[in-house]
């Protein structure tokens, strides 16, 4: 349908800052202006956006999905990394059925929409050599139902290393011949081209250290190279992957990951909490970028990874909101609220701007992921965008109405949002899902993965 979006307190839009209305045609925006008239000739629904402002969709570049039914887990509340991995995803992971997986992807995907998300990046690692192409089926299936853009990065491991969850279930690692296999699988089934593609496939072995050789590695990224495929993984989100790289390599994680081929701007990283000067110039100069993930690094304890240096360097900065087994609200406003104050406590009242973090969030993401007619308000991209209701007592006394669901952070509103073009949230209803019957499923996944484990 064609939509004429009218009356806006505010949109965050490039190139025209006064703008108040804006125009989608054939899911593109094709108009940004004031005073905007209807027109009859070309039928269009007009939305009246009184008391709500409008931004770009948000663009999570790093998330475990399936972890969205193993939120807060006891055993694993008061652990850093290495702890919390054995006593939730490690121990839960191998008894995810497709089933459960589907509604797992449907909670994590209505938590993100519901915060302003329009794309989400899934670091989906549920593999090993008997694995069931169901599980990757049931994300996709969300994904594709939910009309949310799905990014999905195929993880693997092809050695189970410190893998406590496989050593224990002596779950038999892919080899890389099937990893490459399946990955083309997916790729012929699923993944599209194009700078608005609403599926896109990433080779993203779960951990560049701990779990996967140097030449599965190599392999992985002449194979994703040769196909136009970007790499994702996990880097140094912990002190231990440096150590590890010493002891296992003799050098830098990062030196690591460059003698594997792993750095280039067809690249991006979860976390880089423990990123040295060393690291980010090499990660400046090659182009690699980051998914900055605050709120699960605070959860965990690994620290604050240091974008502010890292965007002064040039490296490429995104936002992502992780697995909610370790960032329980699953919003990626959530992340950009956390990413504006927590570097001011670090480096000053200056470091962050509300303008600068929206960027991370939207564009920032959409460029990594190669989704660059995305990300952005502006004549001729793709309509992806989120309406913020704002007309409410919490955001009343904000007197820049644009930034105030950044600033104020959740709860939010949202009224409406849009994905090339197509409504998937109207009026404040996600379309087709049923909150209580969402609720239901998730609540009945986590007592039967209660009863596997």
């Amino acid at each position: 349908m064609n939509y004429l979006i009218k009356n806006a307190v505010a949109v965050a839009s490039t190139g025209f800052p006064d703008a108040r209305d804006l125009r989608i045609r054939g899911g593109y925006i094709t108009e940004l202006g004031n005073a905007l008239a209807p027109t009859p000739e070309d039928p269009e629904t007009v939305i009246d956006a009184s008391g709500c402002v409008v931004w770009p969709g948000l663009v999570n570049t790093h998330h475990h999905l399936a972890q969205s039914i193993m939120k807060g887990v006891p055993e694993g509340l008061n652990q850093d990394l290495g702890g919390w991995l054995s006593s939730v995803p490690y121990r839960f992971w191998p008894k995810v059925t497709p089933e459960l997986m589907y509604h797992a992807a449907r909670l994590g995907l209505y938590e993100l929409i519901r915060s302003g998300a329009t794309t989400c990046a899934d670091h989906h690692y549920l593999y090993h050599s008997t694995t069931s192409p169901e599980l990757e089926d049931a994300v996709w299936q969300a994904a594709e139902e939910l009309g949310i853009r799905m990014v999905l990065c195929r993880g693997s491991a092809t050695e189970t290393g410190s893998h406590e969850g496989m050593i224990e279930h002596r779950i038999e690692p892919e080899s890389i011949d099937q990893i490459i296999e399946r990955l083309d699988t997916t790729r012929k089934k699923h993944h599209q081209t194009g700078p608005d593609a609403m599926k896109k496939l990433v080779v993203a072995p779960t951990s560049l250290i701990h779990s996967s050789s140097p030449e599965g590695l190599k392999a992985q990224a002449q194979w994703a190279r040769e196909n136009k495929l970007r790499m994702h993984s996990h880097l140094l989100e912990v002190d231990f992957d440096e150590i590890q790289a010493h002891q296992r390599y003799g050098q830098s994680a990062i030196d690591y990951a460059e003698s594997c081929g792993w750095l280039g701007q067809d690249v991006w990283y979860a976390h880089l909490v423990h990123s040295d000067t060393h690291a980010i110039e090499r990660l400046a100069a090659t182009g690699t970028g980051i998914a900055h993930c605050p709120t699960s690094n605070c959860r965990l304890g690994s620290g604050i990874a240091p974008v502010i240096r890292m965007a002064e360097a040039g490296v490429p900065i995104s936002l992502g909101v992780d697995g909610s087994a370790s960032a329980e609200s699953g919003s990626m406003l959530q992340e950009l609220n956390l990413t504006w104050l927590i570097h001011r406590a670090q480096n000053g009242p200056d470091a962050t701007t509300l303008e600068q973090v929206l960027e991370w969030g939207s564009q920032g993401g959409a460029d990594l992921l190669g989704l660059e007619n995305t990300g952005r308000l502006a004549v001729g991209k793709a309509a992806d965008l989120v309406l913020y209701d704002i007309d409410k007592p919490r955001f009343a006394g904000v007197h820049v109405p644009l930034m105030s669901p950044l600033m104020c952070g959740e709860p939010v509103h949202v009224r409406d949002s849009f994905v090339q073009g197509r409504r998937i949230v109207n009026d404040g209803q996600i379309c087709g899902l049923d909150e209580a019957e969402l609720t239901r499923n998730v609540q009945e996944s986590v007592l039967q993965l209660l009863d596997n484990g």
